[in-house]
């Protein structure tokens, strides 16, 4: 391993207490809470890119409380880093426009909403919240539709609603096949770019700094971190430090094995496209929506047959996950959609730019008639799709990794997949009193590096599964 660079165009010496490589939003939490929260005055961001561009503005900015982990540790995580959503939006008046819209999983399958009945249980006693049933019967609690704006006020814990009238007055959209709908309360979306601007102003206000440049070594003596090399347009400069963050996002693994250590993770790629639902389908009040059963796309015979007679496209005939799920975006009168069906999640290259599925548009659009069979009006001309997305790098049992590395001062917060936004404040406190020697929170154990070293864990493991995992 390589812990140093050997260009030298610079030899300007430079001291930090903390140095973190990565300024996406795992990274400018993590300085916000050791700056702001924890008084430590020298903290340098180092990025090449500008701070919060490279998969943290591509994200659905939404958030969920709702993790069915035995143990509850991405539950307790989840619900901590909403508190503290919460607070932000309390004190800068909503300036990053938290709502609490819900996530709403629907069903056309018995099974699966015999699942739901299952999760309900679980969930509520995981801390999720009140459970509440819409059976049809004269005693069921009256349901109570999100607010289309804020949070506050708004119910925590889930409903499940299995009464057909109900399901049908309130989401007129779905198809007629639905049976059951688990409405998530304590979940929804907010904006991601002004939850990290305001999270970075505070951060630079108390004193520290951003470096436009590229960690291409860390500095190690005797296990120690003593420095990290950075690669910047003046040159190479040396900054002196005891204390050396991985936050590199999708770049974790390469960043890890500056230190000569392998993190335990894979990218994925992940892809959303956006549309203009121009005749206003998709009604503007909607929850975040999931279609939770597998499913094999509409096609015509005709198109069967054609796509059959190919092998390049037979795939497209094949069952896709149940894993499809929109919603609203924008203020007002946006007619805009999100819509994302991660149909392909084997690992790959982390490559930028981005190489996107010229499919992708057509088998999201396939998928949602499934879903909202309104939307095959669209299907004889597509509105103009725009599609990006980003890389969800993750851990086998897909939680993240924060703490301390088995190397003195080295620290990591990341494999955060597609839950960034929404566990970054959390996981940036985490991170903070990981590095301070703080107290740390009950379920740190859970998201240790170290903890695949606990035959315990790995025991614990086999118990996990895929229920929810979007």
């Amino acid at each position: 391993m390589n812990n140093s660079t050997t260009n030298s165009q610079s030899t300007n010496l430079q001291t930090a207490d903390v140095v973190i490589c990565g300024a996406g939003i795992a990274g400018v939490a993590a300085a916000h809470w050791l700056t702001v929260e924890h008084g430590i005055k020298r903290v340098v961001l180092v990025d090449e890119r500008a701070p919060l561009t490279l998969t943290s503005d591509k994200s659905t900015e939404a958030y969920r409380n709702w993790w069915l982990d035995p143990d509850g540790a991405m539950m307790a995580l989840m619900n901590r880093s909403i508190d503290l959503l919460e607070a932000v939006a309390h004190r800068t008046d909503n300036r990053i426009r938290l709502n609490r819209r819900g996530y709403l999983y629907a069903t056309a399958n018995p099974h699966r909403a015999a699942q739901f009945w299952r999760q309900m249980a679980q969930a509520e006693k995981l801390g999720a919240g009140e459970m509440r049933f819409h059976t049809g019967a004269p005693t069921d609690p009256t349901y109570r539709p999100p607010a289309r704006q804020g949070f506050q006020h708004e119910p925590g814990g889930a409903d499940l609603i299995t009464d057909p009238t109900l399901i049908r007055t309130h989401f007129p959209f779905l198809s007629e096949e639905t049976i059951a709908v688990l409405h998530a309360r304590r979940c929804g979306w907010f904006s991601g770019y002004q939850l990290g601007m305001t999270l970075l102003e505070e951060t630079r206000a108390h004193g520290a700094e951003i470096i436009t440049g590229r960690v291409t070594g860390v500095r190690l003596e005797k296990n120690r971190v003593r420095g990290v090399t950075v690669a910047a347009a003046g040159g190479t400069a040396t900054i002196a430090t005891e204390t050396f963050v991985n936050a590199a996002g999708p770049f974790l693994k390469n960043v890890g094995q500056m230190m000569g250590i392998d993190l335990p993770v894979f990218s994925e790629l992940h892809l959303k496209v956006s549309i203009k639902d121009r005749l206003g389908i998709i009604p503007r009040d909607a929850p975040l929506t999931i279609w939770t059963d597998p499913q094999r796309l509409p096609w015509s015979s005709e198109a069967r047959e054609f796509l059959a007679a190919d092998a390049e496209s037979r795939w497209l005939l094949s069952e896709f996950p149940g894993t499809l799920h929109f919603r609203p975006e924008g203020e007002g009168d946006s007619p805009v959609v999100l819509m994302l069906f991660p149909y392909h999640t084997e690992p790959v290259a982390e490559v930028f730019p981005l190489s996107t599925d010229p499919n992708y548009p057509e088998v999201v659009l396939r998928g949602m008639v499934t879903m909202v069979p309104a939307m095959a009006a669209y299907l004889q001309r597509m509105p103009q799709p725009y599609v990006d997305g980003g890389y969800y790098t993750k851990t086998k049992e897909n939680r993240p990794l924060v703490g301390a590395l088995p190397v003195d001062g080295g620290f990591v917060i990341g494999a955060l997949s597609g839950f960034g936004l929404m566990a970054s404040l959390a996981a940036g406190e985490l991170l903070a009193a990981s590095v301070t020697g703080s107290t740390l929170p009950p379920y740190a154990a859970a998201f240790a590096p170290n903890r695949y070293d606990d035959p315990e864990y790995r025991q614990f493991l086999q118990s996990l599964s895929d229920e929810n995992q979007l």
